[in-house]
């Protein structure tokens, strides 16, 4: 199977890396500045579950080489539309896209330029930076990529895909339940990312100054979803709260880490996305309002 991975960030990097030390027919589709870093100095990975120094293959935008089987759409939303133009010659009768961006909106707009029936259900959650000399950083126990047929069940083509990730020193799952799942981790990611960028801190000391303001953030979060008919489960909110209190001290959503950076953020394309659904709907979102303002401002400073 001839997979391109768009990207070598942290994501991309990170799961296209395993997938190459495994020994895949991985290409990374990349800017020609990461290119030049690619080549001169290897894809290297430092993670809790192993290091490993690689040297893949890499191509730029508009490069001829013959369609892909499976696309890993591996980028942030706000270089979402510059990518999705990307992809396009690499795109065959059989590819499938493997979305891993955070949120849902994106979905409808990968059927809308690709048609439904290539797009598969996806999302990642690993704790992923990229150091100041371009090597992948990975640093919890949790590194691990669902995917899944957006309609629910299994498939030939994901059970195939299943094989073909299996065998690596990260963890591939296949879910017959992806849409929930990626609701699941909308609900999450948008509180952990909301409450660390408005404390600016990591998620241990906002625990020693209470919960509350993050219980209420989940539960604000969820009446949006659940107003839309998203099909999340009854007590979802206390799960995610009894993850959020295993997380180590030191725990920053990737959201954070890119602020520190002084990096754009995903703001509108997660919180923002929500806040629209939450005015259609009539859903009063205090909370929310707050955390998306901070980052709106955040981005106005940078």
């Amino acid at each position: 199977m001839k997979i391109l991975v768009l990207g070598a960030g942290a994501v991309g990097g990170y799961f296209g890396g395993r997938l190459v030390e495994k020994g895949e027919d991985v290409t990374f589709l990349v800017r020609e500045a990461r290119q030049k870093q690619l080549t001169e100095h290897g894809l290297v990975i430092n993670s809790v579950h192993g290091d490993v120094k690689l040297q893949p293959k890499t191509i730029l935008a508009g490069e001829a080489v013959i369609p892909f089987d499976l696309i890993l759409f591996a980028t942030k939303s706000y270089h979402f539309h510059n990518a999705i133009e990307a992809i396009k010659p690499y795109i065959g009768d059989q590819t499938l896209i493997l979305p891993l961006l955070n949120g849902y909106q994106h979905f409808d707009q990968l059927k809308e330029m690709f048609g439904q029936e290539k797009i598969l259900g996806g999302l990642c959650f690993v704790e992923a930076t990229l150091n100041e000399n371009g090597e992948v950083v990975q640093t919890s126990p949790t590194h691990q990529l669902s995917f899944g047929e957006l309609k629910g069940g299994t498939s030939v083509r994901v059970e195939a895909i299943r094989e073909v990730f299996s065998g690596t020193k990260t963890v591939f799952h296949l879910s017959e339940n992806i849409v929930q799942d990626i609701w699941h981790k909308y609900l999450f990611i948008t509180t952990l990312s909301g409450i660390t960028t408005l404390m600016r801190s990591a998620i241990g000391p906002i625990r020693e100054e209470g919960e509350t303001f993050i219980e209420q953030l989940f539960e604000e979060t969820a009446t949006i979803m659940r107003a839309v008919g998203a099909p999340i489960a009854d007590g979802i909110e206390r799960k995610h709260m009894e993850t959020v209190r295993k997380q180590s001290y030191t725990m920053k959503s990737s959201m954070l880490r890119d602020m520190e950076k002084s990096y754009p953020t995903e703001a509108d394309h997660i919180q923002g996305y929500l806040l629209q659904l939450a005015e259609q709907h009539r859903v009063q979102a205090p909370l929310l309002t707050l955390v998306y303002r901070n980052l709106r401002v955040y981005e106005k400073n940078n």
